[in-house]
């Protein structure tokens, strides 16, 4: 919920509006919730075909184009016009582009948790951690935003206990990136997932965190801490650590 002074707004989203179809069943959406709630809705829209677009504006609601503003202008300044065509950012023209972001996103389900370890000479990275610090979505983002080969290893117990880098990844230890995570947020993340087990322990995971870091530090292995970052930022700073390359761009 928003807060504008005393004001209280509802966002709602009204995604793929792609038809006239769907355009006036955003509409009856629209004028139905001005006159369930008496309030004239504020509409948003980042439509780009003009039919569509000037069917949502008939609505109730105070219709704001995100597009107006600047499109204009643009066209003027670029002297080009716009195709004002829906997709051209998320469709298929580079089929190249398509094909590596689908052959790195297999590698890194076939290669997450450790689960494969005999394809690592193929990874970009081999992100390694505890336990739900991060590693699977980051390597599921790094390899669908940028075509990035990553795999990810967990540390387990007895890989802390013994303070050696695991065999698996022994063999390719300059590929190797670790993540952290502040230990009341790892324990949440563990309570929610097995309530009330030695897994999600403050003592579990007071251990298994200072000792992953003492590995990192031990093998000068980079590592952040994920606690306040986004899956977003995590990956860039990465690749910006790393140098990897971009082989695609979102």
């Amino acid at each position: 919920m928003t807060q504008f002074d005393s004001v209280e707004f509802r966002p709602v989203t009204l995604p793929f509006i792609s038809s006239v179809d769907k355009a006036l069943e955003a509409v009856r959406k629209i004028d139905l919730t001005a006159a369930e709630e008496g309030i004239r809705p504020i509409v948003f829209s980042t439509l780009v075909q003009d039919d569509i677009r000037n069917v949502v504006r008939r609505s109730i609601g105070l219709f704001m184009d995100c597009f107006d503003a600047f499109l204009g202008a643009l066209e003027a300044e670029l002297k080009v016009r716009s195709s004002h065509k829906a997709g051209r950012a998320h469709g298929m023209a580079d089929s190249h582009t398509y094909a590596m972001r689908i052959d790195a996103t297999n590698f890194a389900l076939a290669n997450d948790d450790g689960s494969s370890r005999n394809d690592y000479d193929r990874a970009d990275v081999i992100l390694i951690g505890v336990s739900r610090s991060g590693k699977t979505p980051t390597c599921l983002y790094l390899a669908m935003q940028y075509g990035v080969f990553a795999a990810n290893y967990p540390l387990t117990e007895d890989d802390l206990e013994s303070r050696r880098l695991p065999k698996a990844v022994a063999g390719n230890s300059r590929k190797l990136f670790g993540l952290t995570i502040k230990p009341e947020r790892l324990q949440q993340i563990r309570n929610e997932r097995r309530p009330e087990s030695r897994y999600a322990s403050a003592q579990q995971v007071a251990f298994e965190l200072r000792a992953a870091e003492a590995l990192f530090q031990q093998h000068n292995i980079p590592f952040i801490d994920t606690t306040e970052s986004s899956i977003e930022e995590i990956s860039s700073r990465i690749l910006d650590f790393t140098g990897i390359e971009r082989r695609v761009r979102p």
